[in-house]
């Protein structure tokens, strides 16, 4: 029986976020603190559809797939076909670099992945080398073609914006959204790095908007985005804005880490080992209640109450 679980401030908790690696090919400046081509406890692919079957029937309807870097895994196809066949999920998302996108964007199609999103902070290469450590924007650019091509949809954009790093860059990402039907969301800078507690570094949403102040709201259910179209444009340009504007009593998500604990909110270390429980679904959906009972009211982002990277949680 299907029962739509909320947390103890009444929020019905509907989206996983599924990190299946803490591995990734690229060292973003403000992703985290750790050593991104370390190898840490990965769980198998049956073990994730054993974990979202039974989330699933705790009310689970979304599922985003995140890392790290998730194409790092050459059985991400095999993750994705697997949940794809659990029948309350209603969606399959995925995050990624896009630098495997090219060659992985058929394949998830075919195992059922519905939309992407490419986390792309400058189209300057030069730029893009010096927050990623890596010299392939042209490997991404041809992931996002490829998964037009494969019919994945909605192809978001996610951008975070740093102060005389690529700011100056806004308007370009902002011209994919005029030439194609792609989303551009540009994130605030979360406290996760070194540049991360820098707040003079943050892009707020509303410097955005000062800044291109053709940019017109369009309403929406979309989950966290704030959306804006402008004339002429294909996409939209969306705007996320934790730190400042906070959506917490709006949360719908818990995470899933790729060692099997379940972090009820981004902005705490705090995490439930559920790996105990995964053999008997009974014991683990009461355990999955139970974790969602503990979500807190909202992230604590100002005192540093979150010291993992990115890499660690998915974002």
């Amino acid at each position: 029986m299907i029962t739509t679980v909320k947390d103890s401030f009444g929020r019905e908790i509907s989206y996983l976020r599924i990190s299946v690696t803490q591995r990734c090919n690229l060292n973003c400046v403000y992703c985290g603190k750790e050593d991104c081509a370390k190898k840490a406890a990965e769980l198998a692919p049956v073990q994730y559809f054993t974990i979202a079957k039974a989330f699933a029937k705790c009310g689970i309807k979304k599922i985003r797939i995140t890392g790290g870097e998730p194409l790092v895994r050459n059985d991400i196809a095999e993750i994705v076909r697997l949940i794809r066949s659990i029948p309350e999920i209603e969606t399959i998302s995925l995050t990624t670099n896009g630098v495997y996108l090219k060659q992985y964007a058929k394949k998830l199609k075919a195992a059922g992945l519905d939309s992407v999103n490419v986390s792309l902070d400058s189209t300057d290469g030069s730029t893009y080398r010096h927050l990623t450590g890596a010299d392939v924007l042209h490997k991404v650019m041809e992931g996002i073609d490829e998964s037009e091509k494969a019919g994945l949809s909605p192809i978001k954009i996610n951008a975070v914006l740093m102060k005389g790093v690529n700011s100056d860059g806004a308007g370009e990402l902002i011209n994919l959204a005029k030439e194609r039907k792609i989303d551009v969301r540009f994130i605030e800078l979360m406290p996760f790095s070194s540049e991360g507690e820098n707040a003079d570094l943050m892009v707020k949403g509303d410097e955005i908007l000062q800044q291109f102040p053709f940019l017109i709201p369009v309403k929406t259910e979309e989950g966290t985005a704030k959306y804006y179209v402008a004339e002429g444009f294909r996409g939209r340009v969306g705007l996320i804005s934790p730190v400042t504007h906070k959506f917490c009593n709006e949360c719908n998500r818990v995470r899933l880490l790729s060692d099997g604990k379940v972090k009820p909110c981004l902005g705490y270390d705090t995490a439930y080992d559920i790996m105990p429980y995964v053999d008997d679904e009974e014991k683990l959906i009461n355990e999955i209640k139970s974790i969602i009972l503990k979500k807190p009211a909202g992230h604590n982002f100002e005192n540093k109450t979150a010291t993992h990277g990115l890499n660690r949680t998915g974002g």
